[in-house]
């Protein structure tokens, strides 16, 4: 997926220590780095011109047309293009991507003015010029980078490595918040045409279409209600019976991994727990967290688990805190049908249903076999 392009714009990012983009003359996005070193903040590193072409894949016509007013297309040596405040540009060095005087394209750094443009041994310039036209010469040949976000987002949370990560906190900012969102397909596969809503979501489609990671930018790390609003919009789209996950926030990428792991135990829970399909969010699940990562059912409850009337008495029982008047009535059986069942899964299990540690444990086991079934 990495190229020469590539990393010829990581090179360009390290010498001039600022955040670099490639598009060819079209303004299509090539490939694209942040500068990872020093504590520069988001506000001077992103701007929405920026986001736009990362996240869009190139700009619009008016963005091209504004760059192109500043006299882009006719230079052939470094120029600064001066920040316009009222649009949210800022300043930015523009390095003429060139071969044979034909224009090829252009490498952007947000330097925040750092670099004189006017001194060619301003630090890492003469360097940079020198990558600009090797980048030239790449593009003349015709073999063109390209950065795909949503294959990044599938190396990572299939753990093919770090610089996938990098490259999706270079697009979204590396302490943005961010949220993902898992959607569990009721069956495998995707409808013909179906794309994930939501403005600057990445999406990628895992394991044969039995899952799909949605990537989302936040605006506050403490408000993921944007995810579950996709969440919810994603799901009317797919199959009946589909449910999602949404993770918890994050600033930036690191931990996607994680947050994938949380948000496919929502989806998973949504998919057994009617109080919160069709979507879940981490935050909500509470003992669910806790059941999600044991290895299934203790093998004492095997016998119980095979009688799925007596397997659903204990689960309602035991959710309803052990009250036989809610239990009753919420499987609509006498009470005395109720002392019965308990006493089979007494005999069944070996459990003493009025010891805490005991119910703990058929508690646990009853919801993991659940989830068990869902991910059979």
């Amino acid at each position: 997926m990495r190229d020469d392009l590539q990393e010829l714009v990581d090179e360009v990012s390290r010498v001039l220590g600022a955040p670099a983009t490639l598009e060819d003359r079209d303004f299509t996005l090539l490939a694209f780095c942040a500068h990872e070193s020093g504590p520069a903040p988001a506000e001077t590193t992103m701007d929405a011109v920026r986001t736009r072409s990362i996240l869009g894949r190139g700009s619009t016509p008016e963005v091209r047309a504004w760059f192109e007013g500043r006299g882009i297309t006719t230079a052939t040596a470094p120029l600064r293009v001066a920040a316009d405040p009222a649009a949210g540009i800022l300043t930015r060095l523009c390095l003429p991507v060139r071969a044979a005087g034909e224009l090829h394209g252009y490498l952007w750094l947000l330097d925040g003015g750092r670099t004189d443009v006017t001194d060619p041994a301003a630090p890492g310039l003469a360097e940079a010029v020198a990558l600009a036209a090797e980048a030239g010469r790449l593009l003349a040949a015709g073999r063109p980078g390209t950065t795909d976000l949503a294959a990044d987002l599938a190396d990572v949370l299939t753990g093919v490595g770090g610089r996938a990560a990098r490259s999706l906190d270079a697009a979204l900012g590396s302490r943005t918040p961010v949220s993902v969102v898992a959607l569990r397909p009721a069956v495998p596969g995707l409808p013909a045409g179906w794309r994930p809503p939501g403005a600057g979501a990445i999406s990628a489609v895992l394991d044969g279409g039995r899952a799909v990671a949605v990537l989302l930018p936040l605006a506050d790390d403490r408000d993921v209600r944007p995810a579950g609003a996709l969440a919810a919009s994603a799901l009317t789209g797919l199959p009946t019976g589909s449910t999602a996950g949404v993770a918890a926030a994050r600033r930036g990428c690191a931990d996607l991994p994680g947050q994938w792991r949380e948000a496919r135990t929502a989806a998973r829970v949504a998919a057994v727990d009617p109080r919160l399909a069709p979507a879940a969010s981490w935050a909500e699940l509470g003992a669910w967290r806790q059941v999600a990562v044991l290895p299934g059912p203790d093998p004492v409850l095997g016998a119980l688990l095979t009688d799925p009337v007596l397997t659903e008495t204990a689960a309602v029982w035991l959710d309803s805190a052990g009250s036989p008047q809610r239990t009753a009535a919420r499987l609509c059986v006498h009470r005395q049908t109720l002392y019965y069942r308990l006493g089979r899964i007494a005999q069944l299990t070996g459990l003493d249903l009025a010891d805490g540690a005991d119910r703990l444990l058929l508690h646990l086991g009853v919801r993991a076999a659940r989830l068990a079934a869902v991910d059979g």
